[in-house]
């Protein structure tokens, strides 16, 4: 998986060029942590955002991309996306201990998938 994203700036929002695996990263992580029913309050400290924000940029990323396509995210859509890859992992810990087999299993990549793909996000906007 490819984990920088490009970024542009289009109009005070950002044009991102997101490849297929990219987007289900996305997605798995934004379907998750939606589908965990711990409420609309723990979500919004968690992402930063509504339950319906969510599931309206888990609508953006879904689907069988073939290729690598663009999408306008504003700011605050990036962020949700970087929290939700940030915060997944969380989820997985186990009388302490992260379990690297139940993340993968569950999110359909590694840890280190979802980290380095965060932490493209940042460095993508860092070069704005």
């Amino acid at each position: 998986m490819r984990h920088r994203i490009r970024l542009e700036r289009d109009e005070g929002a950002f044009l991102a060029r997101i490849t297929p695996a990219q987007a289900a990263a996305h997605h798995r992580a934004l379907t998750f942590l939606r589908g965990r029913a711990l409420g609309a309050t723990a979500l919004a400290v968690q992402l930063g955002t509504s339950p319906e924000t969510v599931d309206a940029l888990a609508a953006r990323m879904a689907g069988a991309h073939q290729e690598s396509f663009e999408i306008r995210l504003t700011l605050g859509e990036l962020h949700v996306l970087h929290s939700a890859l940030t915060a997944t992992a969380i989820a997985f810990l186990e009388r302490g201990m992260f379990s690297e087999e139940e993340f993968y299993r569950e999110m359909n990549f590694y840890r280190e998938n979802y980290d380095s793909l965060a932490l493209g996000i940042v460095q993508a906007a860092s070069e704005m």
